[in-house]
């Protein structure tokens, strides 16, 4: 499957557009109204405690992976579409001084607002990268847990992006990410219908795709359980699996 390279621009525009809302001192789009189902309303007390306001307000995703991720002390994380870099901070905090947080995104604007959180934060081990989530900007096998927050359904090419999850991972690396996913009752259509792809509705996969997707990267355990509605048939999951470390 190719990139729709005008899609992926018009997503591009929403989200610097978004960015430039924070750095110039104000909140994200999603108000007060969606916060149980995205933004910063879906991480707890003690995680907002934790960040600047900008990470916090520029927080659009729909769940929190930090929180379901497992990490370790001396872990490398990577977090796909870190936009504002909330998970990334929390990421640094967890995996501590010998650890790495790197975050990835392809929105100039919100590289300028992570960093700018990051330094806020004196988040030393921290390091933000430019570049697209199907064409991830790091050796092989050179990171443990992958995280992402609501991103991977606004690729146009979502096996280049488990492949390259898969490329990346330490053999016996593990993700866990959040992500809205579709019943598997839903066609592509009837998805379209429930929001559009900047959304994060249309592009979404469903369980079963999922589950089958990962799979045919080289993930085993797998599981991707909803944790709450985001529209009619539409779940926000959460999605972790482990990288097979050799053929089982």
């Amino acid at each position: 499957m190719s990139i729709d390279h005008n899609l992926r621009e018009t997503v591009r525009k929403r989200y610097a557009s978004d960015a430039l809302l924070v750095l110039d001192g104000g909140p994200s789009c999603c108000g007060p109204e969606d916060e149980d189902k995205f933004g910063s309303g879906l991480y707890d007390a003690l995680d907002g405690a934790e960040l600047p306001d900008a990470a916090r307000f520029a927080s659009l995703g729909c769940g929190n992976p930090v929180a379901v991720a497992d990490l370790n002390e001396g872990e490398t994380v990577l977090d796909l579409g870190s936009g504002g870099g909330i998970d990334v901070l929390l990421s640094a905090k967890r995996v501590g001084p010998a650890g790495k947080a790197y975050g990835l995104d392809m929105t100039d604007e919100m590289l300028e607002l992570a960093r700018k959180n990051a330094a806020e934060a004196n988040a030393d081990n921290v390091e933000f990268l430019k570049g697209y989530i199907e064409e991830i900007p790091l050796p092989d096998s050179s990171v443990d847990v992958i995280i992402s927050n609501c991103v991977v359904n606004l690729s146009t090419n979502k096996e280049a992006v488990f492949s390259e999850m898969a490329r990346v991972l330490k053999p016996g690396g593990r993700i866990g990410i959040t992500d809205v996913v579709a019943e598997d009752r839903l066609a592509a259509a009837e998805r379209a219908e429930r929001g559009d792809y900047t959304g994060c509705i249309a592009g979404a996969l469903s369980f079963q795709e999922y589950e089958e997707s990962l799979s045919a990267a080289g993930f085993k355990d797998i599981s991707v359980i909803s944790t709450h509605a985001v529209a009619d048939a539409m779940h926000s999951a959460i999605i972790k699996a482990v990288l097979q470390e050799s053929a089982d």
